[in-house]
C-alpha cells in the first residue's frame, strides 16, 4: 500500500531538492566571486584596518589651484594637527642668501675668491622666519618671453642698467628689465657670437648638450642656447654686480651662485661638452693653472674650451685695459702652455675669441712632466681643496677610443645606457634596473599630470629635482619648455655623472644647508624620498623652509616619501601657509609610499597675517 501512494510523491521531491542543493552551491560561489573581488564588506573592512594602522591621514581628492592668481588663499587647515605658524622675516631678508650673505662673507680672506664661496650660518643662527616676495611681485613672464624681459618689481636693482649700459646687458623700460641679449664680448648680440663659436664647435649636431658658463653675467649666451637644445650651468658670484645670478633665474636660465675660488666646483668629472668664459676674468694663467686643471677635470673628453676677452687681442686692447704687451702676451703665453700640458689642442683663434678642444683620451698626450692628481674618487668635491693637478683620462684600448666611453647625441643621449652604467661604475646599478627605473618615472610623471595639469607647460620652467638619483623624473619630463636642476645630495648615491650622460644638468648639494640661489628662483620643487634621506641627519624644519625660500610665489611642490614621514612634512607645511594635499600612490591605498603636493602662497611684504608670531 504504502508503495502505490507514496512512490511518486518521493520521485517528484528528489529532482527538487537535486535543484536546491544546485542552487545553494552556485550561490555560495557567487558570494564568494564577490567577496574576492574587493567589492565585499570583508575588503572594505580590511582596508579600513590597513588605513587606521598607517594612519595615511590622505586627504579627499580635492583639486588644488596651481593657475596665479596673486591672492590669499586660505590654507587647508586639519583639526588633528598642531601646528606651529611661522612668522615672516625682516623685509631686508627679502633676497636672503643663507651661504653668501656679504656680512659673514666678509669674514673671510679675499685671497682666491675664498670669501665668495660658501659659508652657511651654524644652527643656531638660520632664519625661521617666512622669507616674503617684495610688493608688487608678479609670475615672471612665461618662456621664452622670459628671456628677454624680467618684472622690475621682482629684481628691484638697476645697478647692471648704468654699470652695463654700453655693453647692452639689461636696459629698464618702464615697470620692466629688457635683455637684448648682448654681452662684453659680443656687442652683436649672443645670436652672433654663437653662430660665430658654431663654425668650430658642433652646435645644433646633439653632440653638444651640456654647457658651463663661468662667471655668466646674465647668462645671456646660456638663454640664447636653450632654443638650440644646449643646456648650460650658468654661475656667478655674489659681488658688486647685484642680482646676476637672480636675473639669471628670473629670465628662465639655469644658474647657480659660484665662483672659481679655492674649492672644487660642485660637478662631476667629465659633465660638460663645452665650458666658455667671456671676459669671466678669472686668472686662467696663475696658480700654475689651477683654473684651467678644474674646468679640464669635468671637461668631457672631445669637448670644447672657448675663451674670449683678455688677453687675447691684447695689440689692440692693451691700453684700454693699463696693461702693457710684454704683460699681456706672457698671460696668453702662460695659457698656451698649460692648455699643451692638458692636452688640449688649439682649434681656432680671431680676434676676441680662442677654442680648445680637449683629447678624446690621453694615448696621444705628451707630457713633458705634469702634476697628475693622485686622487681615486675625481667626484668626491663637496667642500673639497682645488689642487694645481691634472685628473687623469680614464684608460682606454687604443687611441680611438673615448675615455670614459662615447655619449649618443642628443635626444636619443637621454635614454640611452649611460657609460658609467655599462661599465659597472654606479653601485648597485644595472642595465636593467637602470631601464627599469625609466619607465618608472614615465609612469610617476603621467600619474604627477593628472593631479597638476600645467606640468609640462611653460607655467613650470624652472625646475628642481632634489633627490635626482639617474635623473628619471628629468628625462621623463624632458621638454623645450622647461629645465630641470638636478640636485644629488651629498649623503646620496654619487649618481650625477650618469645625469650628466644623459644630457642633463645637475649639482651636488646637502640640504642641511641653504642652496646656492636667491629667493624665489624655482617655480616647482620635487623630491623622491629626500625626507628618509636626511631622516636622522637635520631638521625636516630647515629643509621646508629653505624650499619655501627658493620656491616662487604660487609655486607648486611634489614629494614621494613614506606616509609617515609625509605626515611629519604635512604638519610643518600647514605652518609655513602651503595649500596641501596627499594622494595614495598610482598603485593603490595599500602601498605606504603617498604623494605630497602643494602650492605655495602669494604673500608679500607687510601681509599683517604673516607679523602673528609662532605658535607651538
Amino acid at each position: 500500500m504504502a508503495s502505490k501512494y507514496h512512490g511518486p510523491i518521493n520521485r517528484t521531491r528528489r529532482p527538487i531538492s537535486i535543484l536546491i542543493v544546485i542552487g545553494l552551491c552556485c550561490f555560495c560561489y557567487l558570494i564568494g566571486i564577490w567577496q574576492k573581488s574587493g567589492s565585499g564588506k570583508g575588503d572594505k573592512l580590511a582596508l579600513q584596518v590597513t588605513e587606521q594602522t598607517a594612519d595615511c591621514n590622505v586627504f579627499p581628492q580635492t583639486t588644488l589651484d596651481f593657475e596665479s592668481h596673486h591672492n590669499y588663499v586660505e590654507t587647508v587647515e586639519t583639526s588633528e594637527l598642531t601646528v606651529k605658524r611661522f612668522k615672516s622675516c625682516e623685509a631686508k631678508y627679502t633676497d636672503y642668501t643663507p651661504c653668501h650673505e656679504q656680512d659673514r662673507a666678509m669674514k673671510f680672506p679675499r685671497e682666491d675668491m675664498i670669501y665668495r664661496e660658501r659659508h652657511c650660518p651654524p644652527d643656531d643662527e638660520k632664519l625661521h622666519c617666512l622669507i616674503l616676495a617684495p610688493k608688487g611681485y608678479t609670475t615672471p613672464f612665461p618662456w621664452p618671453k622670459s628671456r628677454d624681459y624680467a618684472y622690475y618689481a621682482n629684481v628691484p636693482y638697476k645697478h647692471l642698467t648704468v654699470e652695463k649700459a654700453v655693453q647692452n646687458w639689461v636696459q629698464f623700460q618702464g615697470n620692466v628689465f629688457k635683455f637684448p641679449g648682448g654681452g662684453t664680448m659680443f656687442p652683436r648680440g649672443a645670436d652672433a657670437y654663437i653662430d660665430e663659436l658654431a663654425s668650430v664647435v658642433p652646435i645644433g649636431s646633439g653632440m653638444i648638450r651640456t654647457a658651463l658658463d663661468t662667471g655668466c653675467g646674465v647668462a645671456s649666451w646660456g638663454a640664447y642656447l636653450l632654443k638650440r637644445n644646449i643646456l648650460a650651468m650658468s654661475f656667478a658670484p655674489k659681488d658688486n654686480h647685484e642680482a646676476q645670478v637672480q636675473f639669471a633665474l628670473e629670465r628662465g636660465v639655469p644658474a647657480v651662485i659660484g665662483v672659481l675660488g679655492s674649492i672644487s666646483l660642485p660637478f662631476p668629472s667629465r659633465s660638460f661638452d663645452m665650458s666658455h668664459c667671456s671676459r669671466c676674468l678669472i686668472p686662467w694663467a696663475s696658480k700654475e693653472g689651477m683654473y684651467m686643471m678644474e674646468v679640464d677635470r669635468v671637461l668631457r673628453p672631445g669637448g670644447y674650451w672657448i675663451l674670449s676677452g683678455p688677453p687675447l687681442n691684447w695689440k689692440t686692447y692693451h691700453r684700454v685695459w693699463n696693461r702693457t704687451k710684454e704683460n699681456c702676451r706672457a698671460e696668453q703665453r702662460r695659457i698656451e702652455e698649460h692648455a699643451e700640458l692638458l692636452c688640449w689642442e688649439k682649434k681656432y683663434e680671431k680676434g676676441d675669441v680662442a677654442i680648445w678642444r680637449k683629447n678624446i683620451n690621453g694615448k696621444s698626450c705628451r707630457r713633458a712632466s705634469a702634476n697628475i692628481c693622485q686622487t681615486k674618487d675625481a667626484d668626491n668635491v663637496w667642500y673639497k681643496k682645488m689642487d694645481a693637478c691634472i685628473t687623469p683620462y680614464p684608460d682606454v684600448k687604443n687611441s680611438d677610443e673615448v675615455a670614459g666611453g662615447e655619449l649618443k647625441k642628443f635626444p636619443a643621449r637621454l635614454f640611452a645606457v649611460p657609460p658609467r652604467i655599462a661599465n659597472d661604475l654606479v653601485p648597485g646599478v644595472t642595465v636593467e634596473s637602470y631601464e627599469e627605473d625609466n619607465k618608472l618615472w614615465k609612469k610617476h610623471v603621467t600619474s604627477y599630470k593628472r593631479s597638476i595639469s600645467l606640468l609640462g607647460t611653460t607655467r613650470y620652467h624652472n625646475i628642481m629635482d632634489m633627490n635626482a638619483g639617474l635623473g628619471g623624473f628629468a628625462a621623463a619630463l624632458d621638454s623645450p619648455k622647461l629645465w630641470v636642476m638636478n640636485v644629488v645630495p651629498t649623503i646620496a648615491e654619487n649618481t650625477l655623472g650618469v645625469v650628466y650622460e644623459r644630457g642633463l644638468i645637475g649639482i651636488y648639494h646637502d640640504w642641511c644647508e641653504g642652496f646656492s640661489t636667491y629667493p624665489r628662483t624655482y617655480d616647482l620643487l620635487h623630491a623622491n624620498r629626500l625626507f628618509t634621506l636626511y631622516q636622522d641627519k637635520c631638521e625636516f624644519e630647515d629643509i621646508l623652509l629653505e624650499m619655501d625660500r627658493v620656491l616662487r610665489p604660487e609655486g607648486a611642490v611634489i614629494l614621494r616619501d613614506g606616509v609617515e614621514v609625509l605626515n611629519k612634512v604635512r604638519k610643518i607645511a600647514a605652518g609655513l601657509r602651503w595649500d596641501t594635499k596627499l594622494l595614495d600612490h598610482e598603485d593603490g591605498p595599500l602601498v605606504p609610499e603617498k604623494i605630497f603636493v602643494a602650492v605655495k602662497q602669494y604673500l608679500v611684504e607687510g601681509d599683517e597675517d604673516q607679523s602673528t608670531p609662532n605658535d607651538d
